[in-house]
């Protein structure tokens, strides 16, 4: 009878602990939607390149499976609040007879269950410290977020460059190309010595290798955006874009409000004042008594089954003691007040480190601003710059055909035409780039780079 109540007791209890763990384990892991794996082709623009990336960098696995364990942690410290049960069982032989059981041996099961009442605020600052901690990881979520949408943006505007200059080059070599022929036209024909139709030659050599270093630049951005997007390199994507003006109306006042409101490192500073703020709270509960509830079970017997027997009375052979019990430690040298101090300097040390973030954000955001608008001043002047040296270049041109110029102020033009032109490409790439940067500084996301407002 005995055995039987002490297994119903187990099992109950066991059951019990079950079912809310089982519980909670629901509510802490959703039923996850199947992936379902966009199809790589088809063109891929520069929102659709952010999109992917936020699905399928390994970056984004690694910190979702962060917060998804900062959950859990959450979870674990809840528990702390709840019971603790453990049991024995076991087996022991004595020298002599056993003054109560009249035997030799003796076998005994118990269950015993502890109830947390009070432990100095400890367990309510461990939990809330959870809390925050959890809280501080989807700000990282999202600051991880903003680092590979920057990265992918600013790598999508170095391959739009990168054609532009491929462009660029093809353009120059064409032009160098046409100038070869009419040099060695002239030269045939007595007209134009040698020496110029060598130095036709070098300039287009040289313009070839520049056009198969920008080609070259092409295929490295390429496979950047596919590492980024985690695409095999081997794939063949589609990127399609070109670099162009992005509108651009904001106020430095409007981006530091965005900024201070918005940014997630400023979040995870604050939740790192209060993950402070509680360790001196737990710190501090030494200082007060911890007090739990327990309840015991005993159940002896002279075989494996328990139940008694030998010179065991019912009284002596089972029963349970339930108490209350309290402790706290009186004296330790000054070590737990000295911890305090510690943590309560932790606490002003983690203040100070925040607030030297917030000065960087906002020179973060004023630097974004400063080179969005000396990139814009350098497209109109380069805008102008190439209108001029192309003008430029056809006058030339055609003072050499006219046999009024020389070659070498053709190729200067030339030369002058393909500078202007990669200067373009460059304050281009630069105002895209700074606009990206300037959304990461204010912490939002803007996936397409399509107005900044």
């Amino acid at each position: 009878m005995n055995r039987k109540r002490f297994l119903m007791y187990a099992a109950a209890i066991v059951i019990f602990m079950f079912a809310a763990g089982f519980a909670w384990a629901q509510d802490a892991d959703p039923s996850v939607e199947a992936d379902t794996d966009a199809s790589i082709s088809g063109p891929f623009d520069l929102e659709r390149c952010v999109k992917r990336a936020l699905e399928r960098n390994p970056a984004m696995t690694a910190i979702r499976a962060q917060l998804k364990g900062a959950g859990y942690g959450t979870y674990s410290s809840m528990g702390d609040f709840g019971p603790s049960v453990s049991g024995t069982y076991g087996w022991t032989h004595y020298d002599r007879k056993n003054t109560t059981s009249g035997e030799y041996s003796d076998w005994v099961g118990s269950l015993s269950a502890t109830q947390p009442v009070f432990h100095g605020f400890a367990l309510l600052a461990s939990y809330q410290k959870a809390r925050l901690s959890e809280e501080s990881t989807e700000a990282s979520l999202r600051n991880v977020e903003l680092t590979l949408i920057q990265s992918v943006q600013s790598n999508f505007l170095s391959l739009l460059k990168a054609r532009m200059d491929v462009k660029s080059a093809e353009d120059s070599v064409a032009r160098l190309e046409s100038q070869l022929q009419v040099i060695s036209a002239f030269y045939d024909v007595g007209l134009r010595p040698k020496a110029e139709v060598l130095d036709a030659e070098v300039d287009l050599a040289s313009a070839r290798q520049v056009l198969l270093t920008a080609r070259n630049n092409v295929s490295t951005q390429e496979a950047q955006l596919n590492t980024l997007l985690n695409i095999p390199l081997q794939t063949n994507v589609e990127y399609v874009g070109e670099l162009k003006r992005i509108p651009f109306d904001l106020t430095l006042k409007e981006c530091l409000d965005r900024a201070y409101a918005e940014r997630p490192d400023l979040v995870i500073g604050q939740k790192s004042v209060e993950i402070a703020e509680k360790d001196t709270t737990i710190t501090q509960s030494r200082f007060y008594p911890s007090v739990d509830g327990t309840w015991n079970y005993v159940d002896r017997g002279t075989d494996a089954d328990l139940g008694g027997g030998g010179n065991y009375t019912h009284r002596s052979s089972e029963y349970w003691t339930a108490g209350v019990t309290a402790s706290m430690s009186l004296f330790e040298s000054g070590s737990d007040f000295f911890n305090v101090k510690r943590a309560s300097e932790t606490v002003k040390q983690i203040q100070a480190e925040l607030e030297n973030t917030r000065l960087n954000a906002g020179f973060e955001v004023k630097r974004a601003l400063l080179n969005i608008q000396e990139a814009a001043d350098r497209i109109e002047v380069a805008e102008k710059s190439v209108t001029a040296a192309e003008e430029a270049y056809r006058m030339a041109v055609a003072r050499y055909q006219a046999q009024v110029g020389t070659n070498t102020e053709v190729l200067n033009a030339q030369e002058r035409l393909t500078s202007s032109e990669a200067q373009l490409s460059q304050a281009m790439a630069d105002h895209g780039t700074a606009i990206s940067a300037l959304f990461v500084a204010m912490g939002e996301k803007n996936h397409g780079l399509l107005e900044a407002k």
